[in-house]
C-alpha cells in the first residue's frame, strides 16, 4: 500500500519514530519533513501516517496547519498518527487528543503514544533551562518507547 509518512520534529526524536515506521513498511512508503510535504500529492497515497513531538504541552503549529490544510483528504485515507512525548501516561493521552481533530482521530487505524527525548545537544540555552526547571533533568534522556512503534507500525499493517 502506497503511504506517506509526513512528521515535525524540532530535535530528531519524530524524525526517529517516522524513520522506523518507514523501514518497517517498505519500498512503497515516502517519508517527509512537513516542511517539504507540498512536492507529495496526496492523492497519490491510500495511507498517510502523520507525526510530531509535543512541546509545551502541543505539538507543533507546522503539523496543525499540515492538518488543518488537508483535512478533508486525509479524511479519505487510512491514516496512523502519533506523538513523541515526555509526559506520564494520563498527561500524554490528553496532548494526543489536543494535537489532532477528534474526528481524525476517530478514523485512524493506528495511533501511538512514542515517549520521547530531551537531547540537550540540540537544545537551546532557554530550552534546556525549561526542561532542567519544569523537568528536573539535567542530562540528555532517552524514553522512546520501542514496544508502541512496534505495536503502531502491526495496527497499521493490518
Amino acid at each position: 500500500m502506497k503511504t506517506l509518512i509526513v512528521y515535525a520534529s524540532k530535535h530528531g526524536c519524530a524524525r526517529k519514530a517516522a524513520e522506523k515506521i518507514r523501514a518497517a513498511l517498505g519500498d512503497e512508503t515516502e517519508i517527509t519533513d512537513v516542511r517539504q510535504s507540498a512536492r507529495f500529492k496526496l492523492d497519490q497515497f491510500e495511507r498517510v501516517i502523520i507525526g510530531g513531538s509535543i512541546h509545551i504541552g502541543r505539538i507543533q503549529s507546522r503539523v496543525r496547519n499540515y492538518i488543518k490544510k488537508n483535512l478533508a483528504q486525509l479524511l479519505e485515507k487510512q491514516v496512523g498518527l502519533f506523538i513523541c512525548h515526555m509526559a506520564e501516561a494520563a498527561e500524554a493521552e490528553q496532548e494526543f487528543k489536543n494535537a489532532y481533530p477528534q474526528q481524525l482521530i476517530e478514523q485512524a487505524k493506528a495511533t501511538g503514544l512514542f515517549g520521547g527525548e530531551f537531547n540537550f545537544e540540540k537544545m537551546s540555552f532557554v530550552e534546556k533551562y525549561m526542561v532542567k526547571k519544569v523537568g528536573k533533568v539535567t542530562e540528555s534522556v532517552s524514553r522512546i518507547n520501542e514496544d508502541n512503534i512496534a505495536k503502531f507500525i502491526e495496527k497499521i499493517r493490518k
